[in-house]
């Protein structure tokens, strides 16, 4: 271990300071560690702010979008993080989603089912309970808009199709993608995601509303019903 890791970060030089350092090199300068010790603030007599930030991450694969799934109190778990520690860790992984979804607006052509994992992805990929959505587009392939229609537990969403086809019929969609996640990480469809699709297309279609994909996520991964011909 380099000799400076054991010395308080206010004993560091100052270019390797964490919060020094974004300011004179710029915040893509520092490492994930180094912007994680910004929000913690200190450390303790054990070790320094970044030490911490390296437990945290090492906890969890070093793999932001794990830790973007971790609650408060499971972030508490860890020694030397408290409650507003934790709260201010957590705050910081929803404004990174919230960014990342301001910068997917709505009026979005869709030609592939990589765009709309894209705008999805923010929304659902660090949730460990189930979402489903619904992302209406009109005659042009135009997203009108996108509302979630449905939140359940780990393994499952309850859905129910008549408003699913109400809501389609306010927003004057000529199509509609159905997307949810897996907290699980496995995005291939089971048995219920398939009946489900089944039935939102037949309902759909009675109103000549084409259900053009149905896209689940799972973490950095998703599955599309169309691109596998399943619709």
């Amino acid at each position: 271990m380099n000799e400076q890791e054991h010395l308080p970060i206010k004993a560091w030089a100052k270019d390797d300071r964490p919060r020094e350092k974004m300011l004179s090199k710029g915040h893509s300068a520092l490492s994930d560690a180094e912007l994680i010790a910004i929000l913690i603030g200190s450390g303790n007599t054990e070790e320094t702010a970044v030490d911490l930030a390296k437990r945290l991450l090492a906890s969890v694969d070093n793999n932001l979008n794990k830790l973007g799934k971790l609650g408060i109190a499971e972030l508490r778990r860890f020694k030397g993080i408290g409650e507003a520690r934790a709260v201010t860790i957590a705050a910081a992984m929803e404004l990174g989603r919230r960014r990342k979804n301001a910068e997917s607006p709505l009026k979005t052509k869709i030609t592939t089912s990589k765009q709309v994992f894209d705008i999805f992805y923010p929304l659902l990929a660090d949730l460990n309970y189930e979402e489903f959505w619904l992302l209406f587009v009109n005659r042009a392939g135009t997203v009108i808009n996108k509302i979630k229609v449905g939140q359940g537990g780990v393994e499952n969403t309850s859905v129910d199709v008549k408003i699913c086809v109400k809501l389609a019929l306010e927003n004057s969609a000529s199509s509609v993608v159905a997307v949810h996640n897996h907290p699980s990480g496995n995005c291939n469809p089971g048995v219920a995601d398939k009946a489900l699709t089944n039935k939102l297309k037949t309902a759909f279609e009675y109103f000549n509303i084409i259900l053009s994909d149905h896209i689940i996520i799972a973490d950095a991964q998703y599955f599309s019903f169309a691109d596998n011909v399943l619709l």
